[in-house]
């Protein structure tokens, strides 16, 4: 670490591609602190148009996922890239593109591909300390494998600090022995600046949307969007829906995948006289409106992979109360049940109609529903660039101390 304290810290960021969640954040970061940011990319997916096997279209962000920050993209020699396999991501020129740059420290998401451990033994190599950000969790796994067990807490004791996004996250890192003084709070948080309610032409476009739904003023809508997966149960989701019977409510599904043609039969056959809309993939510039239709954002995933499910920090800051199932990571920090959305058991067959039943019943009710959103509106402004950056720059402070000897406080 730089142990200069009149220098600004030059951070080092390895990451799989650009996103629409961390580019916005590193742009906050460049514009908003003195730290000195290079992103390297080990792929071009997002900014360039390319299959995306789950959407089962080609995809372009259409928000600027490169600019107002410094990154550079380091050649990918993998012939299947992606994070689908071990060598998705192989960038031979990684190590001497971090070495010819001169970072103080290194943050990393993911290690489970080959240019990932190769970027961490290059830093453990340079004597450059490596913070790890990550958000996987246990729930519903159960105890991992004594090989598992052993692997990480050897991986995870040559990392020098942690950067955990939640309740689940944080307890994953600890079942892997990682100490509580490396552990910093980072949350996950989205654009706030897009994600934004009262941005001129939002609701503009969401009524004209509604109008083209045919949707009347009192109906109550329910909105499912992303890909449409088994793991994220959107056919569950329509049983549901049609099972309930709700009085004045429908259901809209935003996205594409191998789910939608089941999705869109049974529809047909069976949910006669309850809106069901079917709408393609929406950019991020469309989301927001879309976001603004809804009285209930549901992700009722109950596939280990949904690691948080950033769609609904998405919802929440458009004012949208979420139903989740108990297995979504972010559920423990972001949707307490009857307060700021709903929550069910995946495991339990019955638990989803009954529970999307009890949640359009209370948004039916003028005072329970404002109760709600007004309950979503608070959680959801702790979830921010800047607090994501506090955790951050914590981090980086207590490495400093730890370099310059002085006694490092506690996270």
């Amino acid at each position: 670490m730089n142990s200069d304290p009149a220098r600004p810290v030059r951070l080092a960021v390895v990451l799989s591609h650009p996103t629409q969640y961390y580019s916005p954040w590193f742009r906050w970061l460049r514009q908003n602190t003195s730290l000195e940011l290079r992103v390297f990319y080990l792929w071009d997916f997002g900014v360039t148009r390319q299959r995306d096997p789950k959407f089962g279209a080609a995809i372009k962000w259409d928000v600027d996922l490169l600019s107002g920050y410094d990154s550079e993209f380091v050649p990918n020699r993998s012939g299947r890239p992606g994070a689908e396999n071990f060598f998705g991501f192989n960038n031979p020129g990684l190590a001497a593109r971090l070495a010819a740059w001169h970072p103080d420290a290194m943050l990393i998401f993911g290690y489970k591909w080959a240019s990932h451990l190769r970027a961490v033994g290059w830093a453990i190599r340079s004597g450059v300390p490596v913070l790890f950000r990550g958000d996987s969790h246990l729930i519903g796994r159960g105890k991992p494998s004594l090989p598992v067990r052993t692997a990480l807490r050897l991986l995870f004791s040559r990392f020098a600090a942690f950067l955990y996004v939640g309740a689940a996250n944080r307890e994953y890192f600890e079942a892997f022995g990682v100490a509580k003084d490396r552990l910093y709070f980072a949350p996950h948080s989205v654009d706030a600046a897009l994600f934004d309610r009262s941005r001129p032409g939002v609701r503009e476009d969401a009524e004209r949307l509604r109008k083209e739904l045919r949707l009347g003023a009192a109906t109550r809508v329910v909105l499912f969007a992303g890909k449409l997966v088994p793991e994220k149960q959107p056919f569950e989701l329509l049983q549901a829906f049609v099972a309930a019977k709700p009085r004045d409510a429908a259901l809209i599904f935003v996205g594409d995948g191998p789910e939608g043609v089941r999705l869109r039969e049974f529809a047909a056959k069976s949910a006669a006289g309850r809106p069901v809309h079917f709408l393609p993939f929406a950019n991020q510039t469309e989301m927001p409106s879309r976001y603004l239709i809804a009285d209930l954002f549901a992700l009722p995933s109950r596939g280990f992979y949904e690691t948080w499910g950033l769609a609904v920090n998405e919802a929440m800051l458009m004012g949208v109360p979420c139903l989740v199932s108990s297995r979504v990571g972010c559920q423990r920090d972001l949707v307490t049940d009857g307060q700021t959305g709903w929550v069910f058991d995946p495991a339990d067959p019955g638990a989803l109609e009954a529970t999307l039943a009890r949640a359009l019943a209370k948004l039916e009710d003028r005072s329970g529903a404002e109760a709600v959103r007004g309950a979503v509106a608070r959680r959801i402004a702790g979830y921010t660039y800047a607090k994501t950056a506090e955790g951050l720059q914590a981090a980086l402070a207590a490495l400093h101390d730890k370099k310059a000897g002085n006694p490092a406080s506690a996270p």
